[in-house]
């Protein structure tokens, strides 16, 4: 699971750190999608714990902030996540695949990954990109 928490970008509620990251490893979460800051950064990033977030700032939320629900959609950047979507996430950015549509859009992305090797492996024989793209379609 991917814990994903929304604070509409508020630049002094600062829920998670550490001790929020060491409750979600103990858990067997995978990693944090947050439209806001974290603190704690070495000791995350010492966890191995994926943050994707807005930044970072060494202030908690005491007293500025409240959970007012939980499992429950959440938008963030004009997307919608819900409990049990699917996450994929790396250093490149983030992508939500809705839940029930995950076998299709992951059938289009290994299909897109398979063009994307063969166009590599083309171009890696010493192939011309014009050529290789009329071939395969993709760059």
């Amino acid at each position: 699971d991917v814990f994903v928490m929304s604070v509409g970008r508020h630049p002094d509620i600062v829920p998670w750190g550490e001790l929020l990251s060491t409750a979600c490893r103990a858990r067997g979460g995978r990693g944090l999608i947050a439209d806001g800051l974290v603190r704690d950064s070495r000791q995350i990033k010492a966890m191995e714990l994926p943050v994707f977030c807005t930044g970072r700032r060494p202030l908690d939320s005491a007293r500025r902030g409240e959970v007012v629900e939980y499992d429950v959609p959440v938008v963030i950047d004009g997307v919608t996540i819900s409990p049990g979507d699917f996450v994929v996430a790396d250093a490149d950015g983030v992508v939500i695949v809705p839940k029930g549509v995950e076998r299709e859009v992951l059938a289009k992305a290994w299909a897109k990954v398979e063009g994307e090797n063969r166009t590599r492996d083309a171009l890696l024989a010493g192939r011309l990109l014009g050529e290789v793209y009329e071939e395969f379609g993709v760059l």
